[in-house]
């Protein structure tokens, strides 16, 4: 984690400002009043969806635990079931806490409150749109004491299910399974909180002006790559990063890339067993992720969610080939440190992974 007591900076240095210039209040309220309603639910419906999946959680943990090897001794915690409204809310909070190590130049203050204000706005819209899609998450730094609070979204639980038409049972534990292992990679891994709080507050960073200035010569370039790439988000974010900046991006990538496929695995894996119906649901589910009108797919591109969904195949064939290579024992050889991690390269060819940790 980023240390509380600053260091002095030497007397020539750039005046910088920590944390994002971001309205975090106006974000909060734009998310409120931009969210859709939630589907139509009896209140014996709502009550019994957020009494089970409260359980639920600590129950998946259980059966994750089994798979993964990971995490014995900790305690079985229930999950936070909340509605729309409420994971927007956590949603911002998480976000305002993991950006507040970012350095950034100083500006004006009449500037930076306009910034502000127009990204608060910005942050806003993309959580409520979020807000309706989002099954559950395990938010590291969330919870009364900043140390970790995994959120399950009742309402888009409950329209995921009707929508795919499975157990109502079935799927809440399965979204749980997924959820679990999230929270368990964080508790069970002492150094992956700080190591990611890191990351991300480095990347945010602002640190060569430089690489700054050049951005305008990787114009050309990006402009090329977004006719090519058909607006491929991610593609065009990492032109414009510099040299610096990119080598943090494709650490944080490869990170967020081996636990979302991590996830994938092992919610499949422990499946079988308690969750009668996952074949079926895997299938409607994955053919859900890829679906949507043009609309909802152009969204889902310029915010990332296409680049996460590949995440998801990329992540879960690295695990799967790793554990079938060198089984679960060899898999947890990732979270022995960052030295440890596999690289976006690696992820692609698991076996250069295998050579460079177990040679």
């Amino acid at each position: 984690m980023p240390n509380a007591t600053d260091h002095v900076p030497p007397a020539d240095a750039p005046a910088t400002e920590r944390g994002l210039p971001v309205d975090w209040e106006l974000a909060r309220r734009t998310a409120a009043r931009l969210m859709q309603p939630g589907p139509d639910a009896t209140p014996q419906q709502a009550a019994e969806l957020v009494a089970r999946l409260r359980t639920d959680a600590a129950v998946a943990e259980g059966h994750v635990r089994n798979v993964t090897g990971l995490g014995h001794g900790l305690p079985l915690l229930p999950a936070d079931v909340v509605d729309r409204p409420g994971w927007a809310a956590a949603a911002v909070t998480s976000m305002a806490a993991l950006t507040a190590a970012a350095q950034l130049p100083a500006v004006s203050r009449v500037a930076r409150a306009v910034t502000a204000r127009t990204a608060g706005l910005q942050v806003g819209g993309v959580v409520a749109y979020l807000g309706g899609r989002v099954l559950g998450q395990y938010d590291p730094f969330g919870g009364p004491t900043g140390d970790g609070r995994l959120l399950l979204v009742a309402p888009n639980v409950h329209a995921a299910q009707q929508a795919l038409n499975v157990p109502a049972g079935d799927f809440g534990l399965w979204v749980c399974l997924h959820e679990a292992t999230h929270r368990l990679q964080f508790t069970a891994v002492p150094w992956l909180r700080g190591y990611f709080s890191d990351e991300v507050g480095r990347f945010l960073s602002i640190t060569q002006g430089a690489e700054r200035g050049a951005v305008l010569d990787r114009l050309p370039d990006v402009l090329r790559s977004a006719r090519s790439s058909g607006g491929d988000s991610l593609a065009i974010v990492e032109l414009l990063q510099g040299p610096e900046q990119r080598a943090v991006l494709d650490r944080l990538l490869a990170l967020t890339t081996l636990l979302e496929g991590h996830a994938d695995h092992v919610m499949d894996a422990a499946g079988p067993e308690v969750v009668p119906s996952v074949a079926t649901i895997r299938t409607r589910f994955t053919a859900r992720r890829r679906g949507g009108g043009l609309v909802d797919r152009l969204l889902r591109a310029l915010l990332g969610v296409e680049a996460k969904v590949r995440q998801y195949a990329v992540g879960s064939a690295f695990t799967k080939h790793v554990v079938l290579a060198a089984g679960m024992d060899g898999f947890n050889r990732v979270w022995d440190g960052p030295e440890t991690l596999p690289t976006r390269a690696e992820l692609a060819d698991p076996g250069a992974w295998l050579r460079r940790v177990q040679p």
